[in-house]
């Protein structure tokens, strides 16, 4: 849930992945890592995440409920464009391509 939570986020306040990245100091690759699910930040970039969108930590960890009962309210919305799928590459052969000058 959280790197769904990441990525909605981001894509609200219309930011890039790599300028995320560079705000709470990680390469790319591994702030890509957040949000694909692979890994989870520890509790400093989590906090360095939620001041640079300016959301409680909460919200992007899905405690929508202990939020409500505060009553604190996140105005981000949750839906974002689906995930690319991976391209699927052909391994076709180069030899068994046909040309249209091919000549038997």
């Amino acid at each position: 849930m959280f790197n769904d939570r990441l990525r909605a986020t981001r894509i609200f306040y219309r930011t890039t992945q790599q300028k995320t990245a560079d705000a709470i100091g990680i390469p790319l690759r591994h702030y890509q890592k957040y949000e694909s699910g692979e890994i989870e930040p520890d509790l400093r970039r989590l906090t360095e995440l939620a001041n640079f969108f300016n959301v409680p930590a909460d919200f992007l960890l899905g405690r929508d409920d202990y939020l409500q009962f505060l009553g604190v309210s996140v105005d981000v919305s949750l839906t974002c464009p689906p995930r690319r799928s991976k391209r699927q590459t052909s391994h076709q052969s180069p030899h068994t391509l046909s040309s249209d000058n091919d000549e038997d």
